[in-house]
């Protein structure tokens, strides 16, 4: 990952487990059955990986961050956006009878929102993390079609381990300072 800064390091481990830990919760809505056990290892990996961030980012709170008066406010910005975006889809797919395909539109509008995340925070790899959760969050749908399988499923499974690899990455360079 390589932040300039360890909080942020820490930081994007503790967002990045939580959100993995999501995932992998979400794709436990219908999978099938021999995917539960590897689905729940990486649930609890990912929680792992949310705390052990979390406690570093509560023992740096006081170090340096990339976000400032600057950058606080252009983050906030995207991610009001995001949630914008993504309730504005889901509430359009409700209306057309296409909930089956939520959680696609949120893990797109999620990896598109990464790309000015990775711009804002300066960390030019999370552009690799916002390219392989939006490809996910199509690839998904046209998988989980050909494996009559559900898409929240195989989001879930795909975007899940995305976050994790990242998040542990983070959480790798954050310990190694």
């Amino acid at each position: 990952m390589t932040p300039e800064f360890l909080r942020d390091a820490a930081g994007v481990a503790a967002v990045f487990g939580f959100f993995a830990m999501a995932w992998f919760g979400w794709a436990q809505e219908a999978p099938p059955a021999k995917w539960l056990w590897p689905l729940r290892i990486g649930s609890i990996l990912s929680g792992l990986t949310a705390v052990a961030g979390g406690l570093l980012l509560w023992r740096h709170w006081s170090d340096g961050s990339v976000i400032d008066a600057s950058v606080g406010p252009k983050f906030g910005i995207v991610v009001g956006i995001e949630f914008a975006l993504a309730g504005l889809g889901c509430g359009l797919l409700a209306w057309r009878k296409r909930a089956d395909l939520m959680s696609a539109w949120i893990a797109f509008v999620v990896g598109v929102h990464f790309f000015p995340v990775a711009v804002l925070l300066e960390i030019p790899a999370l552009h690799v993390t916002a390219a392989l959760v939006t490809i996910a969050s199509i690839a998904s749908v046209f998988i989980a079609k050909a494996r009559s399988l559900t898409v929240s499923a195989v989001v879930g499974a795909t975007t899940g381990p995305i976050l994790l690899v990242s998040g542990l990455l983070a959480l790798a360079d954050a310990l190694t300072r």
